[in-house]
């Protein structure tokens, strides 16, 4: 009796430590205090701005808007000229034919000779697939699709080259009800995958939602957020092969997608109550707490510093924060606004 009573004993505490676990990891315990010292202004007209990308010799922001539910409709690229106090959104994708196109990450390249390229992860009804477009004059060109079966569950990308690309599948699998038992049984599904201009292969997986992707402005380290593992892994990265090296991590609450300033610092949108987020992803009027952080690693340890923070009432669900100078951009999944904020100098 007395086995069977410690048994029970031991099962009761594995099951409240991994309950435990499971909040601490969704930051159900984090304090919110509402900060950011500077202006801010109001960007509206979006079905959600879940990404944005600022070309650093321009000062023009791209900002990827699609709706993230059932029957969407067609959604759009914008352009929001940083170099303007009152800029106004321009939407690129309009005057194009596109039937199917629900962007999710997006990701600016420029060639040595000055070709920009800006590529789109494409959530179709029944395929999702990579879109490459030129940029030039203020227009984006259409110049191809890339599919693969390996493009599980595609959310952010990163560009390399003119058809090479690093991306991250949050999951190693469609959605599915067994999916979403793995995800509240904390099992790790996300991968790190790479097209090398003729194939796809995967680098790296065992991550917890893999989300937000980006290089360094020298192109030697690769940076993968896994939200649900409260983490930034860090990879050494061959420039030549694409191959690349887990070297260190860093800690950070809920973190979406990352950008990357012309000082090479990182800026991280992020969900510092994951439980809310989710929340807030069924029912919209349910507010979600948003958080821009930045990263320094000049010093080599690692500088976190938090930038904005707010509950929800301001923008909710916060998944982006890019930054040109002193203008930082903050966007959300599901907001129909995109904040532009002046920070002191």
């Amino acid at each position: 009796m007395k086995r069977f009573i410690k048994i029970i004993f031991a099962f009761v505490l594995i099951i409240t430590a991994f309950v435990l676990k499971t909040l601490w990891n969704a930051g159900t315990f984090t304090k919110i205090e509402p900060h950011f010292d500077g202006k801010i202004k109001e960007l509206p007209g979006f079905n959600g701005a879940e990404d944005i990308t600022i070309d650093k010799t321009t000062g023009l922001a791209f900002v990827s808007s699609g709706g993230f539910i059932a029957n969407a409709p067609n959604g759009n690229i914008f352009l929001i000229d940083c170099t303007q106090k009152a800029p106004k959104p321009v939407n690129l994708t309009a005057p194009l034919t596109l039937t199917d196109f629900h962007p999710h990450g997006i990701s600016l390249f420029q060639s040595p000779e000055g070709e920009k390229r800006l590529f789109v992860v494409n959530h179709k009804k029944n395929r999702t697939s990579i879109e490459i477009f030129s940029f030039q004059d203020s227009i984006l060109t259409h110049l191809e699709t890339i599919n693969s079966n390996l493009f599980a569950s595609p959310n952010d990308l990163v560009a390399v080259g003119e058809r090479q690309f690093y991306f991250t599948n949050d999951h190693d699998e469609e959605i599915s009800e067994w999916r979403s038992k793995k995800d509240l049984l904390q099992i790790p599904m996300g991968n790190v995958g790479y097209f090398d201009g003729s194939k796809v292969k995967i680098m790296a997986d065992g991550f917890l939602y893999a989300n937000g992707i980006n290089v360094s402005n020298d192109g030697q380290k690769l940076y993968v957020a896994a939200t649900s593992g409260r983490k930034i892994v860090v990879f050494d990265r061959d420039i030549l092969t694409g191959n690349i090296k887990e070297s260190s991590e860093i800690a950070i609450n809920g973190a979406d997608n990352i950008e990357i300033d012309e000082s090479g610092d990182l800026w991280v949108g992020c969900h510092p109550k994951l439980l809310a987020f989710l929340a807030h992803a069924k029912d919209h009027s349910k507010l979600s707490p948003s958080e821009v952080i930045s990263v320094s690693l000049k010093t080599g340890a690692p500088a976190i510093k938090s930038i904005y923070l707010n509950d929800g009432t301001q923008l909710s669900g916060s998944s982006v924060g890019a930054v040109w100078r002193n203008k930082l951009l903050i966007g959300s999944v599901f907001g129909d606004k995109v904040l532009l904020c002046t920070m002191k100098q």
